[in-house]
């Protein structure tokens, strides 16, 4: 129970009414001020308090000031003996509720597992749930004991369910492929659990293939659509969490439907989590060779003669006529400084250049991509599934079937046959055309297919093209939780929301109207803080104006001080190793390989300098230089290469952030190192 509660909601929450106070009557002393509290925290939260300490000071003091008895009494209470007990069976049949059984156990662990267990993964919310649903039945909850019973064996008939299910799904042909992934001197299965817990790396056209044989690899698994559509994501990513710390070994060690469902959960969540990675590639792969080509054509036009000398003096005498007279009209202030004839000729450089700057950027593009970058082509396209639902964008999904016709189709192939229909609208840019289409209207294959993965980045940055089998670029009808309609009530109590459209819009509506009639008021009494009414282009316009940086807090400074009288300047790797040796984040992670005889003090050292390096953005080469840590540059690449994965990072940033972090925790006082 909350021990927070403000003279209102005492009022509302612990005051004695009607037929309470005859319950009371006949009592006295501290068994009257006992009796109360225990009554009225019954009303509250559906059970007795386990310590004294459970029932809010505050409400103590309210509730002894109702029934005449000094609160420093309640500590003489007892929750234990004859007369609590015939205090709790007085309360229970007073508000209606009677003690728990053993068949209740069993029904509520049923329902537990039923409606709480696929929806909700953290153990304080299930027992939480538990406990309403005590409420919502008259039942007593059982004891703490009792109740962490009830939740283990839900937990274990979700368990069951989820696994059986899982494997219903899978068929046995399916099953039959996930267990030789782990079966004892399977080379290829190892390799591939091991491939997928790899993160892509660096983008580039080999990274990019790479993942490309990835995908199609967990693909020859089979694993059917829709294995886990129904179930909650989150559900799902614990189960993915598990299984990526394991090896190949500790599956064995499993019950044979525990160690399928992990399999399966894995490797269905790795294999959206490769596409996305592989469209993520791709979008990065296709602005990089872009972005290259204009920083080599930028390059090589700075180095070249200009046209029109003195430009710099030139500039500089504009600027200080425009500033001298700044009302001035064009033709009088600016012509007779420079001359009319000057800027005409300045201007068609300009144009000029821009012109050339976009036909050089045009021929190195298609020089880059046609010697390098297009062989990702045929395998892209023979991969990845996109899908549209905008009518819009149906040119570029005609494009891409053009595209996938002549995959295969030699490079020497120059131009489309002049049969095909070769979409141009919302393909082709505008200052494109020139060089996809030649003076005979025949189109050319090598700078059309640059526009059209332009276009197809574009459009799938956009959420307008989709990926069938990603996640997050899949397609955004599918956004929902796959369980949305089934425990619609959970998702909107998880975001605040309420089920009923109407008092949400209501709400909504009585927000905005109470925020605006404080923004008129204080527009109305100078009170705004700067913020007024003004217009653009025609239009009323809010302007705010720039904040002024804050004052830094008093209690800041304090604090700053005492840190560096306790601790001095403090290391960054000291930081680290105390949160570790706090929290024990390094366990997260675990090799990609089969197994790994590295020494936990030894890998635990290396995964801090590994993390250390990447996290300072300083570098494995730079903190091997130092000479301070007894690492060569090898043993720490080996670990960022095998242990500091894209799998692993969210379960190890998870256990950091919501590990409790003790009282009288200080930081270690080791030498500091700069």
């Amino acid at each position: 129970m909350r021990q927070e509660w403000s003279p209102e909601e005492l009022l509302a929450n612990w005051t004695l009414v009607d037929g309470e106070w005859d319950l009371v009557a006949n009592k006295s002393g501290t068994t009257r001020l006992g009796f109360s509290l225990l009554l009225k925290f019954f009303e509250l939260e559906g059970r007795f308090p386990d310590v004294l300490e459970e029932v809010p000071p505050t409400a103590v003091d309210y509730v002894a000031d109702l029934v005449k008895v000094p609160a420093t009494d309640f500590t003489k209470y007892t929750l234990v003996g004859r007369t609590a007990e015939y205090h709790r069976k007085q309360i229970r049949e007073a508000l209606g509720f009677r003690p728990s059984t053993v068949a209740d156990e069993k029904a509520l662990a049923e329902w537990l597992a039923v409606e709480v267990c696929p929806v909700e993964l953290v153990e304080d919310r299930q027992r939480e749930a538990l406990l309403v649903e005590c409420r919502a039945r008259k039942i007593e909850p059982p004891g703490r004991t009792r109740v962490e019973k009830v939740l283990v064996a839900a937990r274990g008939k979700w368990e069951k369910t989820f696994c059986a299910r899982t494997i219903g799904r899978l068929g046995e042909a399916g099953t039959a492929r996930l267990l030789s992934l782990v079966a004892e001197d399977n080379e290829a299965g190892t390799a591939l659990l091991a491939a997928l817990k790899r993160d892509p790396g660096a983008v580039g056209l080999d990274s990019l293939l790479t993942e490309i044989t990835k995908l199609n690899d967990v693909r020859k698994l089979g694993l059917p659509d829709g294995l886990f559509t129904d179930c909650s994501e989150k559900l799902v990513a614990a189960w993915r969490a598990r299984a990526i710390k394991m090896y190949p070994s500790d599956f064995r060690d499993t019950a044979e439907d525990v160690r399928i469902t992990l399999l399966a959960a894995l490797c269905s969540s790795r294999q959206a989590e490769i596409t996305d990675a592989l469209v993520e590639l791709l979008v990065a792969l296709v602005h990089k060779i872009n972005a290259r080509a204009e920083r080599r054509v930028e390059k090589q036009l700075t180095a070249e003669l200009k046209k029109v000398r003195g430009k710099e003096g030139i500039l500089f005498k504009l600027a200080t006529a425009a500033v001298d007279k700044p009302d001035e009209v064009v033709r009088r202030a600016l012509f007779p400084v420079i001359g009319e004839k000057t800027l005409r000729e300045l201007v068609a450089e300009a144009k000029a250049n821009e012109k050339v700057f976009k036909a050089k950027v045009r021929t190195t593009l298609r020089s880059s991509y046609s010697s390098y970058y297009r062989q990702m082509l045929p395998p892209l396209l023979n991969t990845l599934g996109f899908k549209c639902n905008n009518t819009a964008y149906r040119p570029v999904m005609d494009a891409m079937k053009l595209l996938k016709k002549y995959a295969e189709v030699d490079g020497k192939t120059r131009f489309y046959d002049a049969g095909d229909d070769v979409p141009m609208d919302g393909v082709v840019r505008k200052d494109w055309r020139e060089a996809v289409v030649d003076d005979k209207g025949k189109v050319e294959r090598i700078p059309y297919e640059l526009c059209v993965l332009v276009a197809l980045r574009d459009a799938v940055r956009r959420r307008e093209i989709y990926v069938e089998g990603a996640a997050r670029w899949r397609n955004p009808e599918d956004d929902l939780p796959g369980d949305f309609e089934a425990t619609r009530a959970v998702h909107y109590a998880a975001i605040r929301q309420p089920l009923n459209p109407r008092v949400f819009i209501a709400d909504l509506k009585k927000r905005m109207t109470v925020g605006l009639d404080q923004l008129s008021g204080a527009l109305a009494d100078g009170s705004a803080g700067g913020v007024k009414v003004t217009t653009r282009k025609g239009e009323p316009w809010i302007t705010v104006p720039k904040l002024e940086p804050l004052a830094e807090p008093t209690g800041l400074a304090a604090l700053k001080e005492e840190v560096a009288r306790r601790w001095g300047v403090l290391d960054l790797l000291d930081v680290l190793k105390n949160a570790d040796f706090l929290t024990g984040f390094t366990d997260q992670f675990s090799s990609v390989a089969a197994y790994e005889r590295i020494e936990r003090d030894v890998l635990q050292r290396r995964l801090l300098l590994a993390l250390f390096a990447l996290g300072t953005n300083m570098g494995i080469r730079a903190i091997v230089a130092t000479g301070e840590h007894g690492e060569s540059e090898a043993a720490l690449r080996h670990v960022r290469r095998h242990f500091i994965t894209a799998p692993v990072r969210p379960s190890s940033t998870t256990v950091t952030a919501s590990a409790p972090i003790p009282a009288s925790a200080t930081v270690a006082s080791t030498p500091t190192r700069r």
